[in-house]
């Protein structure tokens, strides 16, 4: 099997043929480090602080880490499984046309994901010239990098991990985390800033919530990168260990200098005088592989739901798409977005990974054309259960609740039609 990076000339909508099944769990692990390096990350960890102190932070981070990369990782091993694409793997719960709405809804919310991601790396690109040189060029910041993540999203995933991610880019993060690491370390009093107490006002379970959002945040995209896997096992392995480990360690980094700093609001400019922004600006190189993957993704669930339209000229398409939404749509706090993503898609999964793992334990499922309306119902009953949750009960935290509560749904009301279908038979 080549190891070369290929262009892929197949349907969205198609499994991935066995001779481009090449990513290692190696490539998996060098793909989802790099995802959970971002800014993004960084200021999600700030959000737990100073409600939190940065022992309880550390808490949430690590259960929620562990959680989350837990359903990450089950995700991926669906796509290396079945080779298809993520919004076509949900054909097997919801039926083909069933699947139409999620992917609908999965273009939206990455379109969403590329703009926000273009603007954190303008700001930040703009922090930094303005900290150094006195120089603000917003505009030419957004176009840059517009254009950069939209090429790597037309060139492809295979080309991006085996060309610049598993070459040298991973060294380059690597770096960068070392760095941020050392400069706090070296400058701020990391004793004093473990043992300030929180200030309140966000409970544990939100704070869980909120840390589990991140991972969860790739559920409905992951398929589409572990389908060029060669085995389930490697793309469970490396996802795990990638993602955990960075997710980790960007969030604790986050709490840290958002507490040295603050507040997150201060975030970015504390990070830009980090080292004379080095660490800064190899963090902003990296966050293009994230508008990448949203760009990317957004292409490839536009081809599930049109199967003649090719990927690279739709790659394109969101891509100036996304850009100019960056050009014309102010920043803002994105907690509320990245928890209504929670709300939707985590009850979705896990209706998909109990049809996977426990209803037809992992075997190739049978074609279904039309809408399965008992997983729809299951669906919609974990999400009720999750902003019933978020509104009665906020400090319980509604992302795990309201999964557990899709899932289980699921494997009743299937199980409830078996017994029906095996009597009406007898």
């Amino acid at each position: 099997m080549s190891d070369t990076p290929q262009r892929s000339s197949y349907s969205p909508a198609a499994p991935v043929p066995p001779s481009e099944r090449v990513f290692s769990g190696r490539d998996a692990f060098a793909l989802w480090f790099s995802l959970g390096i971002g800014l993004l990350v960084l200021q999600a960890g700030a959000l737990l602080v100073p409600a939190l102190s940065l022992p309880q932070a550390c808490a949430a981070i690590v259960v929620g880490s562990a959680i989350g990369v837990l359903l990450l990782a089950l995700v991926a091993t669906i796509g290396a499984d079945t080779g298809t694409a993520a919004m076509a793997s949900l054909a097997p719960a919801l039926g083909r046309r069933g699947a139409t709405l999620p992917a609908c809804l999965n273009v939206v919310q990455l379109f969403g994901w590329a703009a926000f991601e273009i603007i954190v790396m303008r700001d930040s690109a703009n922090a930094l010239t303005s900290q150094a040189f006195g120089v603000s060029h917003p505009l030419l910041w957004t176009v840059i990098f517009g254009a950069l993540a939209t090429w790597l999203a037309i060139a492809g995933p295979l080309s991006f991990v085996r060309r610049f991610l598993r070459s040298w880019g991973l060294w380059l993060l690597l770096a960068a985390a070392l760095w941020l690491s050392w400069n706090l370390f070296a400058h701020e009093d990391v004793a004093a800033l473990w043992h300030r107490a929180g200030t309140g006002g966000l409970a544990f379970g939100a704070s869980l919530d909120l840390v589990i959002a991140m991972p969860l945040s790739w559920l409905p995209l992951i398929a589409d990168y572990s389908r060029f896997g060669r085995s389930p096992r490697g793309m469970f392995i490396g996802t795990a260990a990638g993602y955990g480990i960075a997710n980790c360690w960007f969030y604790l980094l986050g709490a840290a200098y958002g507490l040295a700093a603050g507040g997150g609001d201060m975030l970015t400019r504390s990070l830009a005088l980090a080292g004379g922004g080095f660490a800064l600006l190899l963090i902003l190189i990296d966050e293009t592989d994230n508008a990448f993957a949203d760009i990317h993704s957004a292409a490839v669930s536009g081809g599930v739901l049109l199967p003649s339209a090719r990927t690279p000229v739709l790659a394109l398409a969101f891509g100036a798409a996304a850009t100019l939404a960056a050009l014309t749509v102010p920043m803002a706090r994105y907690e509320n977005f990245l928890l209504l993503i929670g709300s939707v898609f985590a009850p979705l999964f896990g209706v998909v990974l109990t049809d996977h793992f426990v209803l037809r334990r992992r075997r190739a499922p049978q074609a279904n054309g039309g809408w399965r309306g008992l997983p729809y119902l299951a669906w919609a009953l974990g999400i009720a259960a999750y902003h019933a949750i978020a509104r009665w009960l906020p400090d319980a935290g509604a992302t795990l609740p309201a999964l557990a509560i899709a899932a289980l749904a699921h494997w009743l009301m299937q199980r409830g039609a078996q017994r029906r279908f095996a009597q009406h038979r007898a």
